[in-house]
């Protein structure tokens, strides 16, 4: 059974979510602004974080910052501001997913076993096969979902991870940001062009010495991204 914390400061939504969720079989936690989130993730096993941006003490924001200096697991935000710049910025700072209040629960539960799944993927182990991929010196263990570059660690996001395992493991094709998109979040593409974006600035922030002149991600104007055949 997966443990899901919900934090909002408005108690009615966060009991809302939490009929919501349990009628789906998930164990439910509760806090009410970001410092008690913080708190929680420490002392309980957290599978995914629901949390809301404004919050008193500490807001969503922040909280997201100082969980993503120590955690990966998946966080979806919630927010009553809908333009495209407050959910890129919801995406920059380290969140899986945004979600505009009003929303439709059905959605919230949708996307949470979407991002779920995502995660228990990340984190499964498979012994049988090892798969190691490698360009130059970028290297995809994915038995132990390990990425390294330069014999350096690099911590990626679960979302982050995906896309960069669909590239390597498909060295030179190049994916349209729809098709990164669909195979990355098994959703239709609707408006996905800044969400994949803002997750191949990230990988390339991680992943490259220079963005702006990256090694291995490439972008092939027009068209989209790949990870080439040497660098």
């Amino acid at each position: 059974m997966s443990n899901i914390l919900v934090c909002d400061d408005d108690k009615e939504i966060v009991d809302a979510i939490e009929i919501y969720l349990k009628q789906e079989g998930y164990n439910v936690l509760k806090a009410y602004d970001g410092e008690q989130a913080i708190e929680m993730l420490e002392q309980e096993e957290i599978h995914l974080l629901i949390m809301d941006v404004m919050m008193p003490k500490l807001d969503g924001i922040r909280a997201t910052l100082k969980i993503r200096e120590y955690s990966s697991i998946p966080i979806i935000m919630l927010s009553a501001k809908s333009e495209d710049t407050d959910k890129i910025f919801g995406l920059n700072i380290g969140a899986d997913d945004y979600i505009t209040k009003p929303f439709n629960p059905l959605e919230l539960v949708a996307r949470v076993k979407s991002n779920l799944r995502r995660y228990t993927s990340l984190g499964s182990m498979n012994n049988e096969n090892k798969s190691l991929y490698q360009v130059g010196g970028l290297i995809i263990d994915d038995d132990t979902k390990q990425v390294t570059v330069d014999d350096e660690s690099v911590k990626l996001t679960p979302i982050e991870y995906n896309i960069l395992l669909l590239l390597m493991k498909n060295k030179g094709h190049v994916f349209s940001i729809n098709q990164i998109y669909e195979k990355i979040w098994n959703e239709d593409a609707i408006g996905a062009d800044n969400t994949v974006a803002v997750h191949i600035r990230h990988i390339r922030e991680k992943i490259e010495i220079n963005p702006k002149e990256p090694r291995y991600l490439k972008v092939v104007w027009g068209v989209g991204y790949k990870i080439d055949e040497q660098e």
